[in-house]
């Protein structure tokens, strides 16, 4: 895993945050069980957690560590990389620290 700080943008990603704003494991994962058409009570299920636990890192009121993050990558059959890398760039946001992570 690098650290680097947030001076060259990859993959186009500030141009699609400054339209959409930025992707985090929260919206991500609401993103997800929305394409699968599924209710929190459903997906919630899938992930072996609570609704309001989901409801929680949806809505970024709490991040997952890396190791949970792992979990929910493999419960939903979507590579454990991505879901790491947002995890741990949430942590970072929260910190207040301006870097961008590449997990490798």
């Amino acid at each position: 895993m690098t650290i680097e700080n947030n001076e060259k943008d990859e993959y186009g990603l500030k141009e699609i945050e400054k339209e959409y704003g930025q992707l985090t494991f929260g919206w991500a994962l609401w993103s997800h069980r929305k394409c699968e058409e599924m209710t929190q009570k459903e997906f919630a299920k899938i992930l072996g957690i609570t609704p309001a636990s989901l409801c929680d890192l949806e809505r970024g009121r709490r991040i997952p560590s890396v190791k949970r993050a792992a979990g929910i990558a493999r419960s939903i059959g979507m590579p454990e990389k991505t879901w790491v890398k947002l995890a741990i760039q949430d942590m970072l946001r929260a910190a207040d620290l301006d870097y961008t992570v590449s997990v490798a």
